[in-house]
Parts: C-alpha cells; structure tokens; sequence
C-alpha cells in the first residue's frame, strides 16, 4: 500500500469514529440508549481500525482487533489499561444490546459509555498525530 493510501485509510478510519460518535449523541438524545452503545462502540472500534491501519495490521474479527489493540499499544504502555476495559465493555454491552433478548441498557449506562469513547477516539487521534509528520485531524463533537 502506498503511503498515499495508507494515510487515506487512517483518516477515512477516524472520520468513520468520528461519525460514529456523533450518531451515538443523536441517538442518546431521541432516548434510543441501545443504538447510542451500538454507535459508541464502534466509534472506539473504527478508532482501532484506523491505529491498526497504521502499522498495515489487520483481522476480520472483532475479539482480534482487542486483541491487537491489547497487545500493540495497551501492553506497552501506549495506552492505559482503562482504554482496553472500554472497548472491552463497549464491545460486551453492544453484543448484549443488538443480539440478546430482552436487554435493557439504561440512558446513564449508554451516557457513561459514550463519554469513553469520545475520550478514546480523542487518544487514538492524538497517538496517530505522533506517528506522523502531519497525523489526521479530528473534528470535535459537542
């Protein structure tokens, strides 16, 4: 991959995180609490996707881009092991919410969630700007 596209990817990555994100407010806010944790993790989870893309790594599977994410910068200390508890439980509570019958999330639960991944998204965003001359820029929700 060229570092053209390589760098398009990264971006494209984070805008999808990005977008995410301001779909999970919306949702919270027509008191939708399931859609706004589907939204909210997978705004962390795009977030990895674009770190990931970085290093030309990937894997299909959800359960494999934690892992990676656990192994390639929370390890390491890139990242504290709060961000790898959010997208754990962002990943729990959303497989709960789109398959399991009859969950409930309450707004408070699906609130708590979506500040972890503005703050996550926020990190990724700020770990890709250190990796490159001229990292991505991340538009800030309200």
């Amino acid at each position: 991959m060229t570092p053209e596209n390589l760098g398009a990817l990264v971006h494209y990555r984070l805008e999808q995180a990005q977008e995410a994100l301001r779909d999970a407010q919306l949702l919270l806010g027509e008191g939708s609490p399931r859609a706004a944790v589907n939204r909210s993790y997978y705004a962390m989870f795009y977030a990895v996707l674009a770190l990931l893309a970085s290093r030309q790594e990937e894997t299909s599977k959800h359960s494999g881009v934690i892992a990676l994410f656990n192994r390639l910068y929370v390890k390491n200390g890139r990242f504290s092991k709060n961000f790898s508890k959010w997208l754990r439980r962002g990943f729990d509570l959303r497989t709960r919410c789109d398959y399991a019958p009859m969950v409930a999330v309450s707004a408070e639960e699906a609130a708590e969630l979506m500040s972890h991944a503005v703050e996550f998204v926020a990190r990724v965003a700020e770990e890709l700007k250190t990796m490159t001359d001229d990292g991505p820029e991340l538009r800030r929700t309200k």
